[in-house]
């Protein structure tokens, strides 16, 4: 006997593959959605795999059909696609949405959004709690779109219960955007020394997407309103993450440790941060859901580290990884060895 229908929406994308294997594992019967309609190699052969395009309603609708017990969401970006959820919510029993902890802003209303501007990167408490204010809905940026997001689904609860996810920092296979990349590839360019702003104590709290689906397990099995952060159980410094992938690639480099920010523009950065923290509190998930972490940082890094040392090696990174290429523009990007070696020349 099944749990019910579970229908996915962004099933190929990167949590979403994983979100499939978790729901199909646990007795669901599985709808997987996407535009290609498409199918990971890893999902049971009972899924059953749906071309769709989400941004038209009347395909979400037809593909619905009759309806499901739990509809589950990767890929809403802006408020009518929460719309189109509750326009069909006579259909779909409860909904499981993911949103991101870039909704969050701090006591003097910086977040995510300001954190390029003088002075503008957050300084969460520690651990940032749900409850935690959020930045103002909208049409502007990221985080004020799924704050919209949030604020339609809550608004509907009645109609249609939704969990929604405040996802950290996503990690694992298929990201298209994968922090990890900044050691991996020094790794493979032969590059011996990290250079660490900041102490090399920057932390973004972290979320493996096995632990993100176990979320969405949890979250399909009770339905309910509710909004949780999704994080892992650890939050490595990117010290410690620099020396973790160098031991899953059997390297050992030296770290430079610089005490403060960078010394000269984007020497010694990396993609976790300054020297504010980001740390969700996980307690609430733990509370409503029973959730318990499967996995940790160190112990998903290999399958991490393998398929992104498989990409850099078929092409280019900026090939590889499009989206990347975009946000750090023309020129070396994280990558810019030649600057890295001037300072380093200065400092010895």
């Amino acid at each position: 006997m099944t749990k019910g229908n579970a229908f996915i929406i962004g099933a190929t994308g990167q949590i979403g593959r994983a979100a499939v294997r978790a729901l199909a594992a646990d007795g669901w019967d599985v709808t997987a959605a996407s535009r290609g309609g498409g199918r990971d190699a890893t999902w049971p052969q009972e899924v059953r795999a749906v071309a769709l395009d989400r941004g038209d309603d009347a395909a979400l609708a037809a593909a619905l059909g009759d309806g499901c017990d739990v509809l589950v969401d990767m890929v809403a970006m802006e408020e009518r696609h929460a719309a189109q959820l509750t326009g069909l919510a006579d259909r779909i029993g409860s909904a499981v949405v993911i949103s991101t902890g870039a909704v969050y802003e701090d006591d003097k209303g910086r977040s995510f959004d300001t954190q390029d501007e003088p002075d503008g990167f957050p300084r969460y408490p520690v651990p940032i709690r749900e409850s935690q204010a959020t930045v103002a809905p909208g049409d502007a940026t990221y985080g004020t779109r799924k704050v919209a997001i949030e604020r339609h689904l809550l608004a509907a609860a009645d109609r249609l219960p939704t969990t929604l996810l405040r996802a950290g920092a996503i990690h694992g296979p298929y990201c298209r955007t994968p922090r990890e990349i900044h050691f991996v590839k020094r790794v493979l360019d032969g590059r011996p020394v990290r250079i660490l702003a900041y102490g090399g104590l920057s932390q973004f709290h972290p979320v493996h997407i096995s632990n993100l689906a176990e979320l969405i397990r949890l979250a399909a099995a009770r339905p309910g309103a509710r909004v949780l952060n999704g994080g892992d159980p650890d939050v490595p410094a990117a010290a410690e993450i620099s020396s973790a992938v160098d031991a899953v690639m059997g390297v050992e480099s030296e770290l430079v440790i610089v005490d403060g920010p960078p010394p000269r523009d984007g020497v010694g950065e990396t993609p976790w941060g300054p020297d504010h923290p980001i740390v969700y509190d996980m307690s609430a998930a733990g509370r409503e859901l029973g959730y318990r972490p499967v996995t940790t940082y160190a112990e998903s890094l290999p399958a991490t580290v393998e398929w992104l040392a498989d990409r850099l090696r078929a092409q280019d990174w900026r090939e590889a990884f499009p989206k990347l290429s975009v946000r750090y523009g023309p020129g070396g990007g994280p990558f810019d060895y030649a600057a890295e070696d001037a300072w380093l020349r200065e400092q010895r």
